[in-house]
């Protein structure tokens, strides 16, 4: 990546990470983050250019210059009734800006394993039917067909990721609620937690960005090689942090958008297959572990 001009958008809690990686890899990278607090803090560590701007919005497109080697769409809801506003009207707003101003390279967006309705302890890997299923789910599923038919000369490779739970440093809020000594968790511990630590998650977009060009548009998930209950995960923090295990109270345990958790596995292979990506955090137990060692 040295050398390269990358622009992230909607640079957050894992496009800071990766704006940190890319400059060490020696890319030259431009970011847009809708918090001035965060702009000020990406300009602290070296970024050339930060805007402050919605992404939905038509604002940035003037100030960011177009035809950059790589973009990363890593755009978060803002809140429970922004979805559509940042991940459709925002990937309106990308393919418009690429249309208009001269191809995108290499494009990666980090879309969200919420796509896939499938339960029932099922394997989910990414020829699997993808609708969303709950309203978020599919606001989320719309935006990715919006990149998936962006034309070739505004967008000329892109890569989905669609990310398992993510958590990491200053990310963890089952671990913070354990912290505190709860003695009930809302919801049952049988369904299994499917995890992306965000270090693995940003080694799988640097992967997707570096890949040769015999590696055309893809799909990929990315999640950690062990997914556990949620019991077991309890469990085994609890331990660690020398707590009593809470009680489950039994109610149904919702995600965002109001659908009961499904009990699934969410298969990483294609991707460990294709771009040789391994998660450094293969399970919950070596991700919240470093948490607990204050490492990552």
């Amino acid at each position: 990546m040295a050398g390269k001009r990358l622009v992230i958008l909607g640079c957050g809690y894992v496009g800071s990470a990766v704006a940190k990686a890319a400059l060490a890899a020696g890319a030259r990278v431009e970011a847009l983050t809708r918090n001035p607090e965060k702009a000020a803090a990406l300009r602290a560590t070296g970024l050339s250019q930060v805007v402050v701007a919605e992404l939905g919005s038509l604002q940035w497109h003037a100030q960011i210059a177009p035809a950059p080697d790589f973009v990363v769409n890593c755009v978060s809801s803002g809140g429970p009734d922004q979805y559509w506003q940042s991940y459709v009207v925002g990937m309106q707003s990308i393919v418009s800006w690429a249309t208009k101003n001269g191809p995108v390279g290499t494009m990666v967006y980090t879309s969200s394993t919420s796509v896939y309705p499938q339960g029932d302890g099922a394997v989910v890997d990414e020829t699997a039917w993808a609708p969303g299923a709950t309203p978020n789910g599919r606001t989320i599923s719309e935006s990715e067909v919006l990149l998936k038919t962006a034309p070739t000369t505004a967008i000329q490779r892109h890569f989905i990721l669609r990310l398992a739970g993510i958590y990491g440093p200053g990310r963890h809020h089952l671990l913070d609620q354990l912290r505190t000594g709860t003695e009930t968790l809302n919801g049952s511990g049988e369904h299994r937690l499917n995890l992306a630590h965000r270090d693995d998650i940003v080694a799988a977009i640097i992967a997707c960005l570096s890949a040769p060009e015999s590696v055309g548009t893809e799909i990929f998930n990315v999640a950690d090689t062990a997914p556990a209950t949620r019991a077991e995960v309890v469990a085994w923090l609890c331990t660690q942090l020398g707590r009593p295990v809470p009680a489950f109270d039994g109610t149904t345990t919702a995600r965002r958008g109001g659908a009961p958790m499904p009990d699934r596995i969410i298969s990483s292979a294609k991707i460990q297959q294709v771009l040789g990506w391994r998660p450094l955090h293969s399970d919950f137990r070596t991700g919240f572990g470093a948490i607990l060692k204050g490492e990552g």
